[in-house]
Order: structure tokens, then C-alpha cells, then sequence
């Protein structure tokens, strides 16, 4: 369900995160010395994305990582469409991402948005008369439903040599076996190569927890995966790891960062080995590569 909200409204359903994470980009597209600039984001977020950052504990104080997200996910973007030569991007639970018409992307590039038909409706519709810079389509699907997704999946795979797949900010809503089935219905279609994605470890969700999580909760939108042994977990459903970006390394880097980040990183050094690898694991941006032998069963 996609709809109008009251002022001061928190999230009410997992959809409505969309909003949520729009308003932070507008946020950071609005400084003078943005990271990136998404000219549509304030549009798309409208009114109720801003209500939703203002009524979330610490709302506006932790936009950070979401801005992280976003900025490595569209370097990385780029990277695969014009070094590795991927011909299909496929944006799992889409939302209110604008990439294919603010990104610098090949006209013959084939872009598919994939979410819940009012999400699609509300997006589309708020988007109509804006020229994107690649081709682009909008598929309506349910991707908890495996027969539609894997409908869609065989439908996008068809046309394709190498696609990236991305599924921002979707599988923490997400139960592991929901995740599994996910990756092994990717895996079937030979043509999608990558999968770019957003995870946090069991540290970060219980941190998340007693801050935004009696708020998602209450809106239908628990956070649930946070895998104890990270990118491994997808090995025996037919992929590995390529590619992990620790949010904090990347947060220092673009500075968009928290207080003290530098001194916290310079004093995590002198931690065991075990926590200086669990921290640099705890929040990251992950690039699986599809693995030939497939999914491991049993």
C-alpha cells in the first residue's frame, strides 16, 4: 500500500521507507557540496518522506549511511555498465530511486524498476515527462510471490548477456529463507552476472534496534536479516562475494560521517583482531558475482 499520509506520520508500511530514504537523498542533493545530486528525490519523498525523517528517533542525525549507500551503489553502478559492459539493470523493489534518469548511463542500456503496483504508479506517474537516459521500464510485482518474481526474472534474463541486479535496502525486510529463495531464483537465469545489495551484520541490527526498530515495528516493516556469517551466507545458494565497501571506511571518505568516526576508526586498532573484523563487516555495500556451480541443496 502506497498512499497520502498525515503530517507527522511515521512509517506504516515497508513501502513507506521509500519515502523515508528519498527525503534523505533530497537532503544531501540540497548541499552545496552534495555527493551526488538527485533532482527528483524531493518530489518523489513529497511532503509525508519529510514528516516520516522528522518523526524517526534521530531521523535527520542518521542520514549518513543512506547517503553513503546511495553514493557507492552509483559508482558502482557506473563501473559495471561501462567497464564490465552490463546490458540490463534489474532494480528489485525499486522504490523511489531515480538512477536511470539522473546517472550518466548509455541510451542502450535496458533499466527495469520492479516494485508493488502503487509504488510503480505513484513513480511513474510523478516521473511522467522526464527523459531518462537509458531505456526504461516499470514492472509491477509482488516479490514476495516466487511465481510472479520468476516470471519477471525470466522475462528480463531473456534479452540480456550480462545484468546487474540490485536490491537496495530490500533484503533486511526480508527472513533468511525469503533471502535464499531470492538468490537461488537469480541464480537460475544464466544471464544475470552481479548482485548489488545493502547488509548489515547482527551488531548493527541490534544497535538499529533500539533506536528505529519500535518504530518499523509498529509500522509493519521489522528489520530481520543480518546474516551472523555475512556475504557467506549466499555461498550455498550460488554466489560469492566480489566486492564489500564498509560503510564506515566509505563514510570517511565521501565525509559523510558521524562525530569522531577518524578517532573511533584510530582507536578500533588497538581491538583484537576478532572485533576490528567484526566492525569493519558490520554495515556494508556487498557485490555478489554469480557462482557456476549454483546452489548447494541440503
Amino acid at each position: 500500500m502506497f498512499r497520502a499520509m498525515a503530517s507527522g506520520a511515521s512509517v506504516q508500511h515497508v513501502s513507506d521507507t521509500a519515502r523515508w530514504v528519498a527525503f534523505y537523498r533530497a537532503m544531501e542533493s540540497e548541499r552545496p557540496d552534495a555527493v551526488f545530486r538527485d533532482p527528483y528525490a524531493r518530489r518523489l519523498a513529497g511532503p509525508e518522506g519529510e514528516a516520516i525523517v522528522n518523526a524517526m528517533p534521530k531521523g535527520r542525525q542518521f542520514a549518513w549511511p543512506m547517503v553513503v549507500r546511495t553514493a557507492v551503489m552509483d559508482e558502482i553502478i557506473l563501473r559495471m555498465v561501462q567497464r564490465e559492459h552490463a546490458d540490463l539493470v534489474l532494480n528489485l523493489a525499486a522504490g523511489l530511486d531515480a538512477r536511470p534518469y539522473r546517472l550518466p548511463l548509455p541510451p542502450n542500456l535496458r533499466w527495469i524498476d520492479a516494485d508493488l503496483p502503487a509504488m510503480i504508479d505513484y513513480k511513474s506517474g510523478h516521473l511522467a515527462g522526464e527523459r531518462p537516459a537509458c531505456r526504461v521500464e516499470f514492472a509491477k510485482v509482488d516479490l514476495t510471490d516466487q511465481a510472479t518474481r520468476q516470471s519477471l526474472f525470466e522475462y528480463a534474463g531473456a534479452e540480456a548477456r550480462r545484468a546487474l541486479v540490485i536490491s537496495e535496502g530490500l533484503l533486511v525486510y526480508l527472513t533468511p529463507e525469503q533471502v535464499g529463495a531470492l538468490a537461488e531464483d537469480l541464480h537460475r537465469q544464466l544471464t544475470f552476472q552481479w548482485w548489488l545489495f545493502d547488509l548489515g551484520s547482527p551488531r548493527l541490527l541490534r544497535m538499529l534496534e533500539r533506536t528505529w526498530g519500535p518504530a518499523l515495528r509498529a509500522g509493519n516493516a521489522p528489520l530481520i536479516f543480518a546474516p551472523a556469517e555475512g556475504t557467506a551466507f549466499f555461498e550455498k545458494h550460488g554466489w560469492h562475494e566480489k566486492e564489500f565497501h564498509s560503510v564506515m571506511d566509505e563514510s570517511i571518505r565521501l565525509n559523510r560521517t558521524f562525530p569522531l568516526a577518524r578517532f573511533w576508526r584510530w582507536v578500533s586498532r588497538f581491538y583484537p583482531k576478532r572485533i576490528r573484523q567484526e566492525f569493519a563487516r558490520m554495515s556494508g555495500i556487498v557485490l555478489l558475482e554469480r557462482s557456476s556451480e549454483g546452489p548447494r541443496t541440503g
